[in-house]
C-alpha cells in the first residue's frame, strides 16, 4: 500500500534510538504499511504529546507527514500501553524478544496485516498468560509460518513419509523433522522426542485459547526451547539480545532457588 503525503496507521514501536538533540528514531511495525522507520520530532522532552506514546513495544495509532528522507510523526494516541509488561521484568523481557525477533524477519515496507495481529495479541497475552515459555513457543510458531519459514513436523523433510509417533531428528538446513532412517540427510540434525513433536504440532495448529490450557514440565519445557532457538539462530545466523538477557535472568534466579521452586518462564 502506498503513502500519501500525509498518512496514518496503528503501529508497535520495534526499535528506538536517540535523534538529534530532543527527537527519536523509531522503527515500527505498522498495520496497514508494514515495517517503517520515522522520528518523533521533540519526543525526548518531557512536555512533548508524543513523549508517552512511542515507548518500546507500545502500540498507538500514529499520523504521519512523508519526508524527502525518512517519514515524520506528527501526532500519537496511544491504545495500548501495556503497563503490566513494564511494571514486570521477566514480561517485559519477554515483550522485547517478541519485537525482537519481529524486527528480524521483517523488511522495510512488507505490509503483512496477520502478522501485526499475531504481534498485537501476543503482547496482549503476555499482561496475563501464566505460562510465558509456552506463548513464546506458540508465537515463535506462528510467526515463522507468516514469513515463509514455517517447521514441516508432518512429514520427513527427506522422504516426504509421515512422521510416525516415535523420537526424531530436527533439522534447521532442511526446515523440519527427519524420520531415524534418514539422519544421514543432515549430520547436525538434532534429537527431538516423540512428545516434543506432538507438543510443537499442536501448537502450530490450534489457536491461543486452546494452547493456553496445556501444562508442561520442566524438562519437555527445556527440550522444546531448544529446538526453537536452535530453528530461528540457523535462519537468523545470529543469538537475539533478549535471549541471552533472559537467560541471564534465569541463570540469577536459579541461583536462590530451591529444587523444587518454579522456574522462570
Amino acid at each position: 500500500m502506498s503513502r500519501e503525503r500525509t498518512f496514518r496507521s496503528e503501529a508497535i514501536v520495534l526499535r528506538r534510538t536517540d535523534f538529534g538533540e530532543a527527537d527519536r528514531l523509531l522503527t515500527l511495525y505498522t498495520r496497514e504499511f508494514g515495517k517503517i522507520t520515522a522520528v518523533a520530532k521533540g519526543a525526548r522532552k518531557p512536555q512533548s504529546r508524543k513523549t508517552g506514546h512511542v515507548e518500546l513495544f507500545m502500540r498507538s495509532k500514529l499520523f504521519f507527514a512523508k519526508g524527502r528522507d525518512i517519514d515524520v510523526i506528527t501526532q500519537a494516541e496511544m491504545v495500548a500501553g501495556y503497563a503490566a509488561l513494564r511494571a514486570d521484568l521477566v514480561r517485559a523481557t519477554y515483550a522485547s524478544y517478541v519485537v525482537e525477533l519481529l524486527d528480524r524477519f521483517t523488511v522495510e515496507d512488507d505490509h503483512n496485516i496477520s502478522i501485526y495481529d499475531l504481534v498485537a495479541n501476543t503482547l496482549d497475552a503476555l499482561t496475563t498468560a501464566e505460562d510465558l515459555l509456552l506463548l513464546a513457543r506458540f508465537y515463535e510458531l506462528r510467526l515463522l509460518g507468516l514469513t515463509g519459514f514455517r517447521p514441516q513436523l508432518f512429514q520427513c523433510v527427506a522422504s516426504s513419509e509421515p512422521i510416525l509417533e516415535e523420537d526424531q531428528f530436527f533439522s534447521a538446513e532442511l526446515g523440519g523433522l527427519l524420520r531415524p532412517a534418514y539422519q544421514e540427510q543432515d549430520r547436525r540434525a538434532v534429537p527431538i522426542t516423540a512428545v516434543s513433536v506432538k507438543v510443537l504440532r499442536y501448537l502450530q495448529t490450534r489457536p491461543w485459547e486452546m494452547v493456553s490450557s496445556l501444562r508442561l514440565k520442566r524438562p519437555l519445557h527445556r527440550d522444546l526451547e531448544s529446538i526453537m532457538h536452535h530453528y530461528l539462530t540457523y535462519i537468523l545466523e545470529r543469538n537475539l539480545k533478549s535471549v541471552d538477557f533472559l537467560y541471564r535472568l534465569r541463570r540469577e534466579a536459579e541461583l536462590f532457588a530451591s529444587p523444587d521452586s518454579p522456574m522462570i518462564s
